[in-house]
């Protein structure tokens, strides 16, 4: 998800007030509740790890609450500098056929694979920072949130490294649920300004752990730049493809079923992360990172 504006550096400062405002339309998940966005990002997030227990304070670090970020919007955050990233938002891997198209079938399934690679490699990231979470004596280590976490990409408390490393995660396959054709349901005639859809209702295979083959059809929308009529001419854009809000071309029911996908992945994703710091710390050890992950007083974990 990412809000496109031209006028983002006219607007820094009210943007620092109220994240990812003053777009020219609302086109991805978003992180406020204005401008057509019902902070998606953070229902997703909320929604997907319900069950795992996490403390308030925790949570809303992680899942971003009513006038901030949270590790999952970050990377809208225009001073976090990803708001152009394919990787970061699974955009850029649109194919059509038959006939000629701008962009190969290949070049695509790159872009869109380097989304996945991009995924694991902060889930990754976020098994490595884990270690400065607990000692290998089974000591705490750098467990505060005190203040709030910045999110900048800067490293510093382990608890807050870990927590963008798995924003970062998330939020890039949250964004595959609503800028690919994924859950979209099949067109009698696709075309660049209706493209087909792979009709699915659970999270794509693909994009877990155990990976795959690359599914046929796979494609998500051009987005190089606002307005996508320039940017895009001849493509499938990202504006026809996408399921930010309850408004998109796509409608609502792809909208809802893109959420609900979504917050399935997002809690796969985290049982994942789990079960990953459990294999490579050990289960004493990794079983008391995942609590201090968890609970606003590591203190009792």
């Amino acid at each position: 998800m990412r809000k496109r504006s031209m006028a983002l550096a006219a607007v820094a400062a009210s943007i620092l007030l109220t994240p990812r405002a003053l777009t020219p339309k609302a086109q991805a998940f978003g992180t406020i509740r204005s401008l057509g966005q019902n902070a998606e990002h953070e229902r997703i997030t909320r929604s997907g790890l319900a069950t795992f227990g996490f403390g308030s304070d925790s949570l809303d670090q992680l899942a971003g609450k009513n006038g901030t970020w949270g590790a999952v919007g970050a990377p809208d955050n225009p001073t976090r500098g990803l708001m152009s990233s394919k990787p970061a938002h699974c955009d850029g891997g649109d194919f059509f056929t038959p006939g000629a198209y701008p962009q190969s079938a290949a070049t695509a399934q790159n872009i869109l694979t380097s989304c996945r690679t991009y995924i694991y490699n902060n889930i990754n990231a976020a098994v490595s920072d884990a270690a400065g979470l607990v000692k290998p004596n089974l000591q705490l280590g750098s467990t505060s949130i005190f203040g709030g976490c910045t999110f900048n990409g800067v490293k510093g408390r382990a608890k807050c490294n870990v927590f963008e490393d798995m924003g970062m995660a998330f939020h890039a396959a949250q964004d595959f649920y609503s800028h690919s054709n994924w859950i979209d349901t099949p067109r009698a005639a696709p075309s660049i300004a209706d493209p087909q859809g792979l009709n699915h209702a659970a999270p794509a295979p693909w994009l877990s752990p155990a990976g795959g083959a690359f599914p046929a059809g796979l494609i998500s929308g051009c987005y190089d730049g606002f307005p996508e009529s320039l940017y895009c001419s001849g493509r499938i854009r990202h504006a026809v493809l996408n399921k930010d809000t309850t408004g998109t071309a796509r409608g609502l029911p792809a909208y809802n079923r893109a959420m609900d996908v979504a917050a399935q992945d997002t809690r796969a994703k985290w049982a994942y992360f789990e079960s990953r710091l459990v294999a490579v710390y050990g289960a004493p050890r990794g079983n008391k990172m995942i609590c201090v992950l968890k609970r606003d007083n590591p203190g009792s974990c």
